[in-house]
């Protein structure tokens, strides 16, 4: 028998629509978050960065939400005037933010006035440089502190937007596929990445002209596209709540004393451990990834007369790319053993003709794109075995455990290969598949189990909790890493040359941390029964 239609969130199809929203304003927002990521070296060359001023810039995109609060106000609004409205919002916040931080790298910013300005002020000297909590500091380039600014403001909407739609998924899905819904919605998202290390460089080289303020005009562009996707949303999510005669959001305004309900939950405080200790250990090394690559791999310099550096390439890289994850990911709902298998065959050829056009393309953000290709395809896997058969707990021990080796390897392992051009690009593929795949862990385990921890009425409050001592990390370790990496490599000029060596070695010690609060997890649900280890749709 099918399912009775009663709302749009009976459909299958238009619940999933949502989904698709969503998942879109947050795939734009991925692309912009790392937008100069995979051309630090040419913010060193063309606007006088170095490591630290880079990892300030890159820590900035959480300043307010750590030390301003925002993001516990933007839970407050959530939990006050709903999905659909905070979402449009955060859209518009992003934009905003990432019109300023394009300006700010642009040729027009260079010799004007505001430069000037920036120049004489906001030039702080800190008792330490590692003790200091600011994003701007003395020696800085006027530009890296206006596009500071302008990623601070993006950051309040991107936070925002993350804790919306982990909030518009329970609503659409809570007693469906919760967890497949958040891993798709992760899985969709991270493509951003992967489209962020393709595009970035391309648009800054293209037409053999350098031009850096290209490549975030793009990001720019994208944020308009995701601010269309939330207004969408916006009356998709009006309509159901006519249907339903829901308005829960404001139903049970939000009190103080809600907060101290979440802060008393012990289930609630190691949950957020892993969380900050698991995301500081990917999206800050997502900053630094392609420079390590220059600097662990030997690249040889291609023909600029040959197919492989020709800027059509990279349309062609993309489009396998999609391939890639387009055919992994469907093949997770195939029933047809046939058609899986065969789905998935053509996926795994795909990416390894990624991978040799990455090789032969000597491109280390082509290297770095794989990152989240085989999430893509095992994330729908994991979120459907939460759902059914439990055991997020032990997933996010396992991804602690993937976490560690790869960081290691990147440590020790990678450098051993510099001059073996062939077995070091293999290595180095091979690891951040196998380190994209831990994150996939995350979405699928962490995020449906915040709801088990706390009432629906604050659940908003308490996924911006989590997320708020999730963007400490998010704005400590970018800028420690920038001066580790100006520390441990003095006189060192050239970008592709820097020791990655402690960067890496941190890295693997959040892992190790994420490790011991996974294990700790494991036991405080057994005693608790708190029912992590739980599927989410109980058999009837």
């Amino acid at each position: 028998m099918s399912e009775k239609i009663q709302t749009l969130r009976d459909s299958a199809a238009m619940r999933w629509t949502a989904l698709l929203l969503l998942a879109l304003g947050m795939f734009c927002s991925y692309i912009f978050m790392d937008i100069l990521s995979p051309i630090k070296d040419l913010m060193e060359s063309t606007r006088g960065w170095d490591s630290t001023s880079f990892g300030r810039m890159q820590g900035s995109e959480v300043f307010l939400n750590v030390w301003v609060f925002f993001l516990i106000f933007a839970g407050i609004i959530l939990d006050k005037m709903g999905v659909r409205f905070t979402a449009v919002l955060s859209g518009a916040v992003m934009l905003i933010g990432a019109i300023i931080k394009w300006y700010a790298v642009s040729e027009a910013f260079m010799g004007s006035s505001l430069e000037t300005w920036f120049n004489n002020h906001l030039n702080w000297q800190p008792i330490a440089s590692w003790l200091d909590i600011l994003p701007f500091a003395a020696g800085m380039p006027a530009s890296a502190k206006l596009a500071a600014c302008g990623f601070m403001i993006f950051g309040c909407g991107c936070e925002m937007a993350g804790i919306t739609v982990s909030r518009g998924i329970v609503k659409w899905f809570k007693g469906r596929e919760m967890a497949l819904a958040m891993g798709s919605e992760m899985a969709l998202a991270r493509l951003g990445v992967a489209t962020c290390m393709i595009f970035s460089p391309f648009f800054a080289k293209l037409g053999g002209n350098i031009s850096v303020s290209r490549s975030v005009a793009f990001g720019v562009v994208l944020m308009c596209i995701a601010l269309m996707m939330f207004v969408v949303y916006f009356f998709m999510d009006s309509k159901l709540d006519k249907q339903t005669g829901e308005a829960e959001e404001k139903d049970d305004p939000f009190k103080v004393s809600d907060i101290g309900k979440i802060l008393t939950n012990k289930g609630f405080w190691i949950v957020s451990m892993l969380c900050v200790l698991y995301y500081s250990a990917i999206f800050p090394f997502q900053k630094y990834a392609v420079n390590m690559l220059q600097c662990n791999l030997t690249f040889t310099e291609v023909d600029p007369n040959s197919f492989w550096a020709s800027e059509t390439l990279t349309i062609y890289q993309y489009i396998i790319m999609l391939v890639v994850a387009a055919t992994a990911f469907i093949s997770n709902f195939m029933k047809n053993k046939g058609a899986k298998y065969g789905l998935l065959c053509v996926s795994i050829l795909a990416l390894i003709c990624y991978c040799y056009m990455g090789y032969m393309r000597q491109s280390a953000e082509s290297v770095f794109a794989v990152f989240p290709l085989l999430a893509v395809g095992i994330t729908p896997i994991l979120g459907n075995y939460v759902d059914y058969k439990g055991k997020a707990a032990s997933m996010l021990v396992l991804g602690s455990l993937l976490l560690i080796v790869c960081h290691l390897t990147f440590a020790y392992v990678l450098p051993l290969f510099k001059g073996s051009t062939g077995a070091g690009f293999f290595v180095a593929y091979l690891t951040i598949l196998v380190l994209g795949s831990s994150f996939s862990l995350v979405p699928a385990a962490l995020w449906p189990s915040v709801p088990k921890l706390v009432d629906a009425k604050i659940i908003g409050s308490a996924y911006a909790l989590i997320f708020w001592i999730q963007n400490i990390g998010l704005w400590l370790f970018p800028m420690l890493i920038g001066i580790v990496l100006d520390s441990t490599n003095p006189g060192v000029t050239d970008p592709t040359k820097y020791d990655y060596t402690w960067p890496m070695v941190i890295f693997a010690s959040l892992g190790i941390a994420a490790l011991l609060f996974g294990l700790y997890l494991k036991v405080v649900d057994r005693k608790k029964h708190l029912g992590l280890e739980e599927p989410n749709i109980k058999p009837e």
